[in-house]
């Protein structure tokens, strides 16, 4: 187990269902490709991530069927998390991903995005350390990417990272089901009820 990720395993920042493994970008892709469940890659380490909760994966699709039904269109389109995205040190698996024009894919396996313009996440008990901190700092070095979105599933709230002017980051924030959250970068706006519905938040 590399020391790296061990040690945010041992803090809670990343959760995963069997140990870290090192490998090459090339073995962890030789791996993930034949093997039965995902793995996500970041610089030298392989972590096999565990299921998700019902809500979440309400949320996941919910996302996508919004996001796929506002781009019908236009020049961008919205895929799944079976789409696996890169950036200058990480293989993952992002909820929902949004591209624009035509994708850009890493070989000719097609199974490898590295234009995307939209990344959702949604943010679980086990991964929001992850999601947060060295993921975002990896997916800021992915030059086409302009918003980046983190969706809560135990409350209304949703976080949206956009890039702005100097490669800054600016953030706005949704807590109402009756707000809408709006992504510039690709002309859409998605009702945060929407979003929820069918979403039953974890009694206190």
């Amino acid at each position: 187990m590399g020391y790296g990720l061990a040690a945010k395993l041992a803090s809670g920042g990343i959760v995963a269902s069997s140990p870290i493994t090192k490998a090459t970008a090339e073995e962890y892709l030789a791996m993930d490709r034949a093997a039965e469940f995902r793995s996500e890659f970041l610089d030298g380490e392989i972590v096999a991530m565990s299921g998700g909760s019902m809500r979440h994966a309400r949320l996941a699709g919910s996302l996508f069927g919004q996001f796929y039904l506002a781009l019908q269109g236009t020049e961008c389109e919205a895929f799944t998390s079976d789409f696996r995205v890169r950036s200058s040190q990480m293989y993952v698996y992002p909820d929902v991903v949004v591209v624009c024009g035509k994708p850009v894919l890493a070989d000719e396996r097609q199974d490898i995005l590295v234009n995307p313009r939209v990344i959702v996440e949604v943010l679980s008990p086990s991964t929001e350390h992850y999601d947060r901190g060295l993921k975002f700092q990896n997916y800021r070095t992915i030059a086409t990417l302009r918003d980046y979105i983190l969706v809560a599933q135990d409350q209304v709230r949703i976080e949206q990272y956009s890039r702005a002017q100097a490669n800054t980051w600016t953030l706005r924030e949704y807590q109402n089901a009756s707000e809408t959250l709006l992504i510039e970068s690709i002309g859409i706006s998605v009702p945060i009820a929407r979003i929820y519905d069918r979403i039953e938040f974890p009694s206190e």
